[in-house]
């Protein structure tokens, strides 16, 4: 059984790591001019992450077979995705899937 000294220690390391790598790119970009190629390469990495996320929780893999659908998951994107093309807000889609998920659920 860790005691609680390396739990906190390894708690504290991993905070610091994490923020460290998230905060050292800003920094770095703040000294730093782009290139607009590099801007416009670098604008199209939010949409791939989101798509990314939404596939993989869109399907089931199973080893040695074709992956199936989650049919919780597509549903609840439908109104998600309608929500994207009408508001253009992270936000308002993130709550919009929750809560679509949620009544899915619930049914």
């Amino acid at each position: 059984m860790p005691s609680f000294n390396f739990v906190l220690l390894t708690i504290i390391g991993c905070t610091i790591v994490t923020w460290l790598s998230r905060v050292i790119p800003f920094v770095l970009l703040k000294k730093f001019q782009l290139s607009k190629t590099v801007e416009e390469y670098l604008s199209f990495v939010p949409i791939v992450i989101m798509a990314s996320l939404w596939f993989t929780s869109l399907f089931h893999q199973h080893l040695g077979s074709l992956p199936t659908i989650n049919w919780e998951n597509f549903l609840a994107s439908i109104p998600s995705v309608l929500a994207a093309f009408i508001s253009k807000s992270l936000l308002v889609v993130v709550i919009v899937g929750i809560i679509s998920l949620a009544i899915i659920r619930l049914i």
